[in-house]
């Protein structure tokens, strides 16, 4: 019986590819929010790019067995920006964007090396790589933008609604991981709800197609159309 959603052959790939994507994420929110103004979490050392500033076991080993799990959340103290709510929205937004940027950049990148001869093919170990990094980064986009706390789509959110609907929210948002974990681990309440959710990464990832051959276009277009 296997307990993982993958091929336990591809675990050491897996591992990599969340490590990346997830210090990622987690810098581009420290990152951003230090430049804006908010110094908290430079000071608590989440200006990096170093996996273990970021990582939470609890979540990497529910990222591993269910598909879905979590990292450390960065601090913000929206106070310091001078512009809290639109600071506030890009400081969330500047995660799930990150993640984006990392699923096109390998894709691109592989595609410049192609074009400059430095790769001529991509061997099937190397496709199954790409596949787990393009689809674990779109699915951290997706996922944190569902806008439930402490998801930074709620985070974009909540700075649109009225204060009162926001204290209701947080008062129901200790019912969040309990809400999460049965549509995790409950399949029919998870394929009406993740399921079409995550079914948005095939739209995203013919949108980059479509852009590359653009890009590529000189060269006969994407390498990844014709694989």
């Amino acid at each position: 019986m296997n307990f993982f959603w993958f091929p336990i052959e591809h675990l050491p790939v897996i591992i990599l590819v969340m490590l990346v994507a997830f210090s990622v994420h987690e810098f581009a929110h420290a990152w951003t929010a230090w430049k804006f103004g908010d110094d908290t979490a430079y000071l608590e050392g989440r200006v990096s790019l170093n996996p273990m500033v970021h990582l939470d076991w609890i979540g990497m080993l529910f990222l591993i067995l269910a598909g879905f799990g979590w990292a450390k959340p960065v601090p913000v103290r929206r106070s310091r920006f001078k512009n809290p709510r639109l600071m506030s929205i890009v400081v969330s937004a500047a995660g799930p964007i990150s993640n984006l940027i990392l699923a096109f950049l390998i894709l691109f990148c592989m595609d410049l090396l192609h074009v400059l001869h430095v790769v001529n093919s991509i061997s099937d170990n190397m496709i199954t790589f790409i596949g787990y990094w393009v689809t674990i980064n779109l699915s951290l986009l997706l996922f944190n933008l569902i806008p439930i706390p402490p998801l930074d789509g709620y985070r974009i959110v909540e700075e649109f609604l009225p204060i009162r609907t926001r204290i209701k929210i947080q008062q129901m948002a200790q019912w969040t991981t309990f809400i999460f974990l049965l549509i995790i681990f409950i399949p029919p309440l998870r394929d009406i709800t993740i399921g079409p959710l995550m079914g948005l990464r095939g739209p995203i990832i013919d949108g980059m197609g479509w852009l590359l051959d653009k890009i590529f276009s000189s060269a006969g277009g994407s390498m990844f159309h014709r694989i």
